[in-house]
């Protein structure tokens, strides 16, 4: 996400009714949010944050990684198709590319929307 999309991100959150906490998030140091429902939100890495204090148990929530590897593979995949859809010349070639690609950013999406939901 470029920095454009992430400040946007963020006056999305802070209109939508989402305060800005003095905590960062641990994989990219931007400011969390705390959303209306309680929950701390990294807008520059669309993702739920959860902190756990030392001595308590992490919430089940950290024990669903599938999501996030699963967004991985997908994001891989598109990028090798991507690489592949420059090089290629035939059409009909460069449609079925086309196909996978839309195919995979649809998947990718759900993906997102579920891993949203559950945060």
């Amino acid at each position: 996400m470029s920095e454009k999309n992430d400040l946007s991100s963020m006056a999305d959150l802070l209109r939508s009714g989402a305060t800005m906490t003095d905590l960062s998030c641990p994989a990219c140091a931007s400011p969390l949010f705390k959303l209306r429902n309680g929950k701390l939100w990294c807008a520059k890495c669309q993702k739920r944050v959860v902190v756990v204090k030392e001595g308590e148990q992490p919430p089940e929530i950290m024990s669903r990684p599938l999501l996030g590897d699963l967004e991985s593979a997908l994001l891989e995949k598109i990028q090798e198709f991507s690489s592949k859809l420059r090089e290629e010349k035939d059409t009909e070639q460069l449609t079925k590319l086309g196909e996978v690609i839309s195919k995979l950013l649809d998947n990718l999406e759900r993906v997102r929307r579920i891993g949203r939901r559950k945060a």
